[in-house]
């Protein structure tokens, strides 16, 4: 409880230095609705002939959000929204009108997915504290969308819940039925409720969006300016305890071996706490049907990131997010541990991830705005079987001992928009392994008017080597403060970060021992003009500079502008400058030791068509140069999209990169560090398609070829001073890495939260030194390889709720 302390005391200290003030702050008009409890269910039918909902106040006048905001909604599309409650849910009845109803847009997409089409939308906001909205859209064709909105980030459409909709297009427009329990939100226990709503709605063919309570776009962010609904009293909420069993068949081959099937089986877990506390569980996880990564020929000193695909790592976790230092991949991912093998001994058997054994979480907000979560996670012990190629025995060694994940985040909110945060995360290691510690403080405010903002954090990494008895201790904090309101906004920032900081056992974190400074200043229109629906302009600079030697390791300056003009077809174009030589010390791999980059500059353009017409395309070509001889680079990305009707769509993504005479690091011959002037390519196609039955049954392509290359031109040693000299290097260091994935999947919602997906994949790698620049050559080396996957799978996952269960066991 000191840490609640803590944090309560530096919230309370914030509000009366930062706001003066301990009430909230958003001086934006708050328009008020009221509701009425019923005393039986409401069918959700899409059609509200119930006579509950005949007299009940009405949330009409909707104002404009974009692009002309303050705008009156015209009298052709008004908009009419009701609310009802019980004991389990809130009830949304609304009417859309519509003159043109023949003209709605209203393409069918799975859940979550974007589409061209008009949406409708509420946003609730349980405790009334502007921070933070649970969001629900629905389309005239039922399409479910749902996310978690936020005053500090974006929307987070990894949240998923479990609510009920249906739609019906008229004569005059169209009708939304929502049923929304208690369940899918997070509230207070107090007996009359007060909670922030608003109503959204937009209309896909003009464009438009409009709010029912208005959002100024000069006065704070949406979830701030929220209206609020009265009247919920005396609700007896039911047990929050939610089942999801499921079984998976999985059929693999592996290139020419014979096919083998497995069959798994798990379980996950969802209760609720208190109205505002949830513990979500998973026991023996299966994520074999997750999207496929998309790996690259990296060959920069760093690891690639890869985003994480999981669902219980990806759903409700803004938490967990505070201050940057939770890396969900690091659970589960690969072994870490470093082999100690002799010249004579190769590996056999190795897995490339680490078994996730089980993984819980707890996650909520008091009525007082302080947020908790926690989030725990086990894997399990991982060995590869090592052999001495001379005496063929074998030998069996850990690469990733049992070890345990955890992240503590306490967020104190208060004033309707601000926020400090205490975060800690551990990984303990069993037996003589590396453990780390990592701790934060984290602080987002903002004054009376949002006019300002400033925002930071301190972290504190303790990490214990037991094989190097090398016990590391660093620091990381940044500052930054910002104007946040008008036509001209601007920002500046600083960050340190100590040469021992190392969150990387949970988080990612690449760059240390350095000091930087950033700055942005932009111009926007905030209403559109007669030719623009939106313009901007920004200016950016950074510099980050090597502490111990303070020479400048990274730059960037660059102006860009991107606007939509009346048509809907949006551009931007840019230019960065780098006037000055970079010392990196990342590149040659060895502490102390730098290479000097040369003075470069870029341009870049890009052009997205109006989505709204059957064929729309997105281009982006881009082109530098570095004051090096013959050194450049040119890239092209070209992106195709054609809806044949509302049911099917493709979407055609094609990459180019070139770079020629590009300075890297490819070896290390004792002491010298071995560089190459290389030419480097890359070509990317993929290709994405739905088709959909329903709104809840939905058949899905992905396809995804990539083939990079590196070819070096002349070997070079790293001299002292940065720079470089011929140098005599006799192994071939090209590298040429091509891949292929293939999904296919059939997905069916068949009961509120149940689903069904089979999925069919297949997929390879091909990695050598030798290089053909045939492009069929390369393609047709990656199906010839031995190492080709064919993956036939069926997961169904069944939601049971405990209360429906109890009631049908009773009956």
């Amino acid at each position: 409880m000191d840490l609640v302390k803590i944090v309560s005391g530096l919230a309370l200290f914030s509000q009366f230095s930062i706001a003066q003030a301990v009430d909230p702050v958003i001086e934006v008009e708050k328009r008020k609705i009221g509701t009425t409890k019923i005393g039986k269910s409401i069918k959700i039918d899409g059609v509200l002939n119930e006579t509950d909902w005949d007299n009940v106040p009405v949330a009409k006048d909707f104002i404009m959000l974009e692009p002309d905001n303050g705008k009156p909604e015209p009298n052709e599309r008004k908009t009419e929204v009701k609310v009802l409650y019980d004991d389990d849910a809130i009830y949304i009845g609304a009417i859309l009108y519509d003159n043109e109803p023949n003209a709605i847009l209203k393409e069918i997409t799975e859940r979550d997915k974007d589409g061209t089409s008009d949406y409708f939308g509420v946003f609730i906001n349980g405790f009334n504290d502007g921070q933070q909205s649970y969001c629900f859209y629905v389309g005239p064709t039922n399409c479910q969308s749902d996310c978690i909105q936020s005053a500090q980030g974006p929307e987070d459409y990894s949240w998923d819940s479990i609510w009920a909709s249906e739609t019906k297009l008229t004569d005059k427009g169209w009708v939304v039925e929502m049923k929304i329990p208690y369940a899918a939100l997070r509230f207070s226990n107090e007996e009359k409720q007060t909670w922030g709503i608003n109503f959204f709605r937009e209309v896909r063919k003009l464009r438009h969006s409009f709010t029912w309570n208005k959002v100024d776009n000069k006065a704070g962010t949406f979830t701030q300016q929220s209206g609020i609904l009265e009247g919920i009293e005396k609700i007896n909420t039911p047990t929050r305890l939610f089942l999801i069993p499921y079984a998976s068949y999985y059929l693999n081959s592996l290139g020419k071996d014979k096919a083998f099937g497995t069959l798994k089986g798990g379980l996950d877990l969802k209760y609720g706490l208190t109205d505002a506390f949830t513990l979500d569980m998973v026991l023996i996880p299966d994520f074999g049907q997750t999207k496929f990564d998309n790996k690259i020929l990296n060959l920069g000193p760093f690891e690639q990131v890869l985003n994480e695909n999981r669902p219980f790592f990806t759903e409700g976790t803004d938490l967990f997010n505070k201050g940057d230092l939770f890396y969900s991949r690091r659970i589960g991912g690969k072994p870490t541990q470093k082999l100690k093998m002799s010249d004579d001994e190769e590996i056999v058997e190795s897995p490339s991830a680490v078994g996730l054994l089980n993984a819980t979480k707890i996650s909520g907000r008091t009525k007082n705005g302080l947020g908790i979560g926690f989030l725990n996670a086990i894997t399990e012990k991982t060995n590869v079987v090592i052999r001495d190629t001379i005496t063929k025995n074998n030998r069996i060694e850990t690469i990733e001992p049992l070890a345990n994940y955890n992240i503590l985040v306490l967020d104190q909110r208060f004033n309707g928009n601000s926020s400090v945060s205490l975060i800690n995360t551990n990984v303990t290691r069993n037996g003589e392994f590396r453990d780390s510690n990592v701790s934060a403080a984290v602080f987002n405010l903002n004054t009376k008017k949002n006019t300002y903002n400033a925002n930071g954090a301190f972290r504190y990494s303790y990490v214990n080597s037991y094989e190097n008895l090398d016990n590391k201790k660093g620091i990381s904090t940044n500052l930054n403060l910002a104007e946040t309101a008008g036509k001209i906004r601007y920002s500046i920032g600083g960050q340190y970060v100590s040469d021992k900081y190392d969150n990387n056992d949970l988080g990612v974190n690449f760059q240390t021992n350095y000091f930087s400074l950033s700055s942005n200043v932009n111009y926007r229109i905030l209403n559109s003009t007669d030719k623009l629906n939106s313009f901007r302009i920004n200016l950016n600079a950074f510099v980050q500079y090597d502490n111990s030697t303070h020479y400048l390791q990274e730059q960037n300056f660059n102006v860009n502008l991107n606007f939509t003009n009346k048509k809907n077809h949006s551009a931007g174009i840019g230019f960065n400058v780098n006037p000055f030589e970079r010392y990196n010390f990342y590149n040659p791999k060895m502490k102390g030791r730098y290479v000097v980059f040369p003075k470069n500059y870029g341009t870049w353009m890009w052009i997205s068509s109006n989505y709204n017409n059957k064929f729309a395309f997105d281009i982006e070509p881009n082109i530098g140069i570095a004051e090096a001889k013959g050194w450049w680079y040119w890239g092209l990305m070209v992106k195709p999209r054609y809806r044949f009707s509302d049911r099917f769509s493709l979407i055609y993504t094609s990459n180019f990169y070139n770079e020629y005479q590009d300075l890297g690091r490819v070896d290390q011959v004792g002491d010298d560090i071995v560089f190459a002037k290389r030419d480097n390519k890359t070509i990317e196609n993929s290709l994405e398609g739905k088709f959909s039955i329903s709104s809840k049954m939905n058949f899905g392509l992905n396809v995804r070829q990539y083939w990079s290359f590196s070819e070096n031109n002349s070997y070079h040693k790293l001299l002292e001073n940065g720079y470089v000299e011929e140098y005599a290097y006799a192994d071939n260091a090209n590298e040429n890495y091509s891949s292929w994935n293939y999904d296919l999947t059939y997905s069916w919602w068949f009961a509120p939260g149940s689903q069904m997906t089979v999925l069919y994949r297949n997929n390879a790698e091909f990695e050598s030194d030798i290089i053909d620049k045939k492009f069929n050559k390369n393609l047709k080396s990656v199906f010839n390889n031995e190492q080709l996957n064919h993956t036939f799978s069926i997961s169904i996952r069944y939601f049971i709720d405990y209360n429906q269960a109890k009631n049908v066991f009773k009956s």
